[in-house]
């Protein structure tokens, strides 16, 4: 079955050279942190952070691919996930969680429980599965202060 792909990232975006992708463990929660796309977005300020929240993580991972590797077909959603550079969550193929090698464990506990979600950043692809995913509430996050939200998935 092929997957399908709910578009999360609705008004706003990672930084499309640079974005630094950062995760900081929490318990069984992960914030990723990424600078937020001031280019197209003129909300945010150049160098602005933006930080989710991934709640009740079963597993994530940040790992390499690339762009130029996702246009070439080379990456397991080229030619399936509507574009590159977005984040999504992933339904619909339970096939989809088994191609990468490089996920860490968080809670074993909660497996087939969570949502699949994907984050394509330039160099790297964020992937976790998780209860759900929330907008940090914090006062340096760029995504909030400018009144960003997810809209519900699941």
């Amino acid at each position: 079955m092929k997957p399908e792909f709910l578009h999360l990232n609705v008004g706003w975006n990672a930084e499309p050279n640079a974005p630094a992708p950062d995760i900081e463990v929490q318990g069984f929660d992960i914030i990723l942190r990424f600078y937020v796309n001031s280019l197209q977005f003129e909300e945010f300020e150049r160098d602005e952070l933006g930080f989710l929240r991934f709640v009740s993580c079963e597993r994530y991972r940040l790992g390499p691919t690339n762009d130029e590797g996702w246009y070439r077909g080379q990456c397991r959603f080229s030619h399936l996930a509507p574009k590159w550079g977005e984040f999504y969550e992933v339904s619909r193929d339970s096939e989809a969680l088994k191609g990468p090698t490089d996920w860490r464990v968080l809670n074993p506990r909660t497996a087939g429980e969570g949502h699949h979600f994907l984050f394509y950043f330039r160099d790297n692809t964020f992937e976790c599965v998780a209860k759900r995913c929330v907008i940090e509430s914090r006062a340096d996050n760029a995504l909030q202060k400018t009144g960003k939200h997810l809209p519900a998935f699941g």
